[in-house]
């Protein structure tokens, strides 16, 4: 009989490999429950709080998608658990294993952070191999983290309404392990505001060196990714528009990519290249934003109208601090514009 418990149990993996994938016990983590399409052949995969587009061959998730919003990433997060593990519902062949990270130069780098997990079950499942990517390690714990991850979560706690993010890499750049896990050449996080309408798409060349550029467009994504993932807003109108209310005064309603740029202190090559990329057209407009440190903000706020090329402003807000949050009081954000 034990043979006959083995074969049932491989018969649950042949499952044939499709292109449609139908997340039929996860679709509302998805906006409007519209399935991504795309000509890569994977399996679905539905966790707690995050789906999985995860590629067989490739060993490392095609997109992953998560449905997140502010009071969400307020809540108290379960202590991060760092418990790697292979995941179990994929056939062996189709793995990445433990051992194919061990001593590969690569970080297990997340697709699904396990910085957005506020359950302890979501938080252990972030951690499957299926969620994980060959990422460069400075990449992941540098530019990665803070420019990416942390500015996504940042736009999330401010917005009212859910906000979905999909993430994945593509390009082939190598394979490690004895299961060749593809190493991606380039690294994607696309967040979707149904509220308001806008979506933006980072795009991170996948190295230790990778340069912080300004978000590309939804549409420049589908075409750099070829995945369509039917996002129901019209990509044409999603730019800076002006209208000039009675009275002469002026409301701006700025769609499009936004991010910030963070200064702990005066950062002489942050400022140069952001200066570099407002006389090069790139930036529509800059906010900055303080709590305590005045004469940095007042610094930055005088180096860009210097250039008198672009719309600056300056604010200053003091948030309070509560039991589950806290906040960097003499940082200085910049929130960049792009056009």
């Amino acid at each position: 009989m034990k043979w006959l418990a083995k074969l049932l149990l491989l018969s649950t993996f042949w499952v044939p490999l499709s292109a449609a994938a139908l997340f039929d016990q996860c679709k509302d983590l998805f906006p409007a429950q519209q399935i991504p399409s795309t000509p890569q052949v994977g399996r679905d995969l539905c966790f707690d709080d995050f789906a999985i587009y995860y590629s067989p061959i490739d060993k490392k998730p095609i997109y992953t998608v998560e449905k997140l919003n502010g009071e969400q990433l307020q809540a108290p997060h379960p202590r991060r658990t760092n418990q790697f593990y292979e995941e179990g519902r994929l056939p062996f062949s189709e793995r990445a294993l433990l051992s194919d990270y061990r001593g590969s130069g690569y970080d297990r780098g997340h697709n699904v952070p396990a910085g957005d997990m506020t359950q302890e079950r979501g938080m252990a499942q972030s951690f499957s191999l299926a969620n994980i990517m060959p990422q460069a390690r400075q990449n992941n714990q540098g530019i990665w983290a803070k420019r990416v991850e942390e500015p996504t979560r940042l736009y999330i706690k401010r917005v009212q309404g859910d906000v979905f993010v999909f993430t994945g890499s593509v390009g082939q750049a190598g394979s490690i392990g004895k299961s060749k896990v593809t190493i991606p050449s380039h690294l994607f996080k696309l967040v979707y505001d149904p509220t308001k309408k806008i979506a933006w798409a980072y795009w991170v060349e996948n190295t230790d060196d990778a340069q912080m550029n300004p978000p590309i467009s939804y549409a420049e994504l589908v075409l750099k990714t070829g995945i369509d993932f039917h996002l129901p807003l019209d990509i044409n109108e999603n730019k800076p528009s002006k209208q000039v209310a009675k009275g002469g005064s002026e409301s701006r309603e700025l769609l499009g990519g936004w991010y910030p740029v963070f200064f702990d202190q005066y950062s002489t090559e942050k400022v140069a290249t952001m200066i570099s990329s407002i006389k090069a057209g790139r930036i529509s407009s800059v906010q900055i934003q303080y709590d305590r440190n005045a004469e940095l903000a007042q610094k930055l706020f005088k180096e860009i109208q210097v250039q008198g090329l672009i719309e600056a402003t300056l604010s200053q807000s003091s948030p309070p601090d509560s039991p589950n949050v806290s906040y960097e009081r003499n940082r200085v954000t910049v929130i960049v514009r792009s056009k």
